[in-house]
């Protein structure tokens, strides 16, 4: 499970890491209000109007906006509100904005220059994860915020930071002054600086989280309270794991359906995990890495997978069924790859169950099936049978076959 942005604040705010005032609207006729209550509290005109969607690439379409009056807040309201919001990670089709933060702006000090060059923002990235191999939570820091830190990591991974938390005792505070340190921060900075990312792993453990990410951390300009600048979190993002959900409801009743894709609810509603993705060929395996394995086969024959859907290890007719009707919500999908291994679920109940499927809901395009396991004989025998009533179904012999199949019936 994922949060917005205003959430993640909200969650950071309540462990004591400081963010800038903000507000939420739905409706652009409030901006002007809430504009001049944030800009009123803040004493300063300037303030930043932002789309609460999940997807990156907001600012370079043009749904991160500074304003400086209320009118200004009014029309980048209006704005967002109007039109879809498209970038590199949403797809040509774009997604709704249904609501908007608007928080007070924060003057970044800027950074000292450097051989006469001009200083850059003083931003920070600083997150905590798993660590798939050290199988340790770490903290992740580098000096590069305000950017993709995947890009960072590319291009200049010396610039990033790993920090393992040790599962007994979690981060010390020696470990998060090391960081802070080796980071750059200066003076009363390191305390600050250090402070946050004890809070920060602090409510990582308890909210259970799979991700707990700020991005930028920035130092303020002077001012007489921080004479030397105030670390703030100004950007979060937060990602929960669902199984821990049932400790969390709190957490629950952040989420809002209307964020999710219905595919994705209704493919949960039967134990099943469903993705969207831009190809024209659906699939349906049992197993997330078969999955995996069954969409990197159709690409290998050229094909564009249209979804990732796991039906799981024991799936009933029903939940088959269900997986069947939302593929073919779809209206891009041409095909349909089924790849199943029977382990707990026999082939030959699963041959039947797929074809009763197909039969109920009434196929137009191709439906292409790979069985492997227990009772496969039997269950491809069952395949044989039902083709005559089932022009558009085909058996194949393994996934190779299967995906140069697809492909090839979709053209």
């Amino acid at each position: 499970m994922k949060i917005h942005e205003y959430q993640a604040r909200d969650l950071l705010s309540s462990f004591g890491i400081p963010v800038p005032a903000g507000s939420t609207l739905t409706d652009a006729n409030d901006a002007a209000k809430i504009y001049d209550d944030i800009t009123t509290t803040s004493g300063s005109t300037l303030a930043v109007v932002k789309a609460q969607v999940f997807a990156g690439g907001r600012g370079k379409a043009g749904f991160v906006k500074l304003v400086n009056s209320a009118t200004e807040a009014t029309a980048a309201a209006d704005f967002m509100l109007s039109n879809k919001m498209v970038s590199a990670q949403t797809g040509k089709e774009g997604l709704d904005v249904n609501t908007l933060l608007i928080a007070a702006g924060v003057d970044i000090a800027d950074r000292p220059s450097v051989n006469n060059q001009p200083g850059v923002p003083d931003e920070y990235y600083l997150a905590i994860t798993t660590d798939r191999n050290t199988r340790r939570n770490t903290l992740i820091a580098s000096r590069e915020g305000g950017v993709e830190i995947e890009q960072v990591a590319a291009d200049t991974p010396e610039l990033i930071i790993k920090t393992p938390i040790n599962p007994q005792i979690g981060l010390q505070p020696y470990q998060a002054s090391e960081v802070a340190f080796k980071l750059g921060f200066k003076g009363k900075q390191v305390r600050q600086a250090a402070s946050i990312m004890l809070k920060l792993s602090e409510l990582y453990h308890a909210k259970d989280c799979s991700l707990a990410e700020i991005n930028p951390l920035i130092v303020t300009d002077p001012t007489d309270t921080y004479p030397d600048g105030q670390v703030i979190a100004i950007d979060a993002k937060f990602n929960f794991d669902d199984n821990a959900l049932f400790r969390h409801k709190d957490i629950v009743a952040l989420a809002n359906p209307d964020d999710e894709d219905p595919r994705e609810i209704e493919a949960d509603k039967f134990g099943m995990s469903y993705i969207a993705l831009d190809g024209n060929i659906g699939c349906l395996v049992n197993g997330a890495g078969l999955a995996m394995a069954t969409m990197d086969t159709i690409k290998l024959f050229d094909g564009e997978p249209a979804n990732f859907l796991d039906v799981g290890g024991s799936a009933t007719e029903e939940a088959v069924t269900e997986a069947f009707r939302i593929i073919l919500s779809d209206n891009a999908v041409n095909g349909i790859l089924v790849n199943i291994f029977g382990g707990i679920m026999r082939c030959d109940i699963i041959a039947q169950g797929i074809v009763n499927a197909a039969k109920s809901i009434g196929f137009s395009v191709p439906l292409v099936v790979r069985l492997e396991g227990t009772n496969v004989e039997a269950g491809r025998k069952i395949l044989e049978e039902a083709a005559a009533d089932l022009p558009t179904l085909q058996a194949a012999g393994d996934l190779g076959d299967a995906a140069q199949k697809v492909v090839a019936a979709v053209g």
